[in-house]
């Protein structure tokens, strides 16, 4: 019989729908927080939240993260949750507000349902549906609440440097059955001189691939005409032309369409601008950079993924921001040293914005073993444990994993527009993660 009864359901559902309601976009020194005051809010009610379930709490007094505590003992199982979301895109495409959660046609709509205040609930109440049942936890079990996972994790850096590591963890922050390892992470700024007849500004975040670029300037009418003679769609508003593409996380770029680079294509044959013609001539349409860095793989982690995530051009400056995603066993000092190379033909230098070292945890070791047991058993599902390109707060500390908490047969919507999590995914999900945290800490 399941420990997770239909008032924790209800429970996480309702608490899903109150902290998806705050708007924690990085919005850096807003009121005197380190990164907005709706991140700073969320935070802290999401801590009241645990308080009034029975957790003892600690807020970092700077406001950077938060936990969670419950259970005794030497050792500690982490849970690894972030509060901070990616802003919520074309809202033009929203069928429901992006910050009110909507339950509707099976799911829960909303932006952070599925990446990551969702999966983060489920496993809060998952934990709740223990206490309720009366288990005794024999490690202690923290909920770890970060807030600045989107962008420079500069959250739980600041944890790193002034609370314990865990003994073991998980993150509630990917794909079920299981990641074991994760690609190195690389976030860089490619810088040149700017162009005095052409400004842009394009993509908001490193780690999604741009599906809008707008264009206002003298060669309008030029531009449509390149662009529909490549079959690329657009829309027009007045004197301002958008380029269209199909946003996906920057670990899957391969899967989306750059608009940016779509219009820098169309815009090449009119100007003469470095960083248009590094993006068109060194990467095009290859989300794996093959002809500028090589053929970048290996088997335990697979192809390299490249997404050119942004470009600000204006009289003064050029700025080409790009999000790598790098194979585990890959020599990124060897990958800086190419792509610095190409660069400099065209005038651009390299800045190495944000690194996130590879994450590797051995299949055979008592955490992968336990929870891949209690998934299988779980939903009979036999598939292996995964490498990912995504980065989750796993690899912050030794010996934690990524552990769901979207499950196989469900969309993943993470960072697109109708974000959403489907209301089975989320109950299945939270009886995993009762049954792997009472394996890891009870029995």
């Amino acid at each position: 019989m399941s420990i997770v009864k239909l008032s924790h359901r209800e429970a996480c559902i309702k608490a899903i729908q109150e902290i998806v309601a705050y708007p924690s976009v990085l919005n850096e020194g807003e009121n005197g927080t380190p990164f907005g005051q709706a991140i700073q809010d969320v935070l802290e009610a999401t801590l009241e939240r645990c308080q009034s379930l029975g957790f003892s709490t600690y807020l970092d007094p700077e406001g950077y993260y938060g936990y969670a505590e419950i259970g005794e003992g030497q050792e500690s199982l982490a849970i690894l949750c972030h509060l901070d979301v990616v802003p919520e895109g074309d809202l033009s495409l929203w069928e429901t507000p992006p910050f009110e959660a909507v339950v509707r046609d099976g799911a829960i709509y909303g932006r952070g349902t599925q990446d990551d205040k969702g999966p983060s609930m489920a496993a809060l109440y998952a934990v709740k549906a223990l206490m309720d049942a009366g288990y005794h936890f024999n490690k202690r079990i923290r909920f770890i609440f970060g807030t600045d996972e989107e962008t420079l994790w500069r959250c739980l850096a600041r944890y790193g440097e002034l609370e314990e590591v865990a003994t073991m963890g998980f993150a509630p922050d990917s794909s079920f059955p299981l990641t074991f390892a994760e690609k190195g992470l690389l976030q860089a700024n490619l810088e040149g001189s700017g162009h005095d007849g052409l400004s842009l500004e394009v993509g908001k975040a490193y780690n999604v691939v741009p599906a809008r670029a707008d264009y206002k300037g003298p060669w309008l009418n030029q531009v449509k005409e390149k662009l529909d003679a490549l079959g690329y769609h657009y829309e027009v508003d007045g004197e301002c032309l958008t380029v269209l593409g199909l946003a996906k996380h920057a670990k899957d770029a391969a899967l989306g369409v750059n608009a940016l680079v779509r219009l820098s294509e169309a815009l090449q044959e009119f100007v003469d601008v470095p960083a248009l013609n590094f993006i068109v001539n060194e990467i095009g349409h290859d989300a794996t950079a093959k002809d500028l860095i090589g053929d970048i793989s290996d088997e335990a982690s697979g192809d390299l993924a490249f997404n050119i995530a942004g470009l600000t051009l204006t009289p003064e400056k050029s700025q080409v921001r790009l999000d790598i995603r790098i194979p585990v066993l890959a020599d990124k000092g060897l990958l800086v040293e190419k792509l610095s190379h190409a660069a400099q033909k065209y005038g651009l230098t390299y800045q190495e914005h944000d690194y996130l070292a590879p994450l590797y945890v051995p299949l055979d070791s008592e955490l992968v073993s336990t929870l891949m047991t209690v998934y299988r058993e779980k939903t009979g599902d036999m598939s292996e444990p995964m490498s990912s390109g995504g980065a989750t707060f796993a690899r912050t500390m030794p010996n934690c994993v990524a552990f769901g908490a979207v499950l196989p047969e469900s969309p993943s919507t993470e960072h697109m527009e109708n974000e959403h999590m489907l209301l089975s995914n989320i109950y299945e999900a939270m009886e995993i993660y009762a049954e792997a945290v009472y394996r890891l800490a009870v029995k």
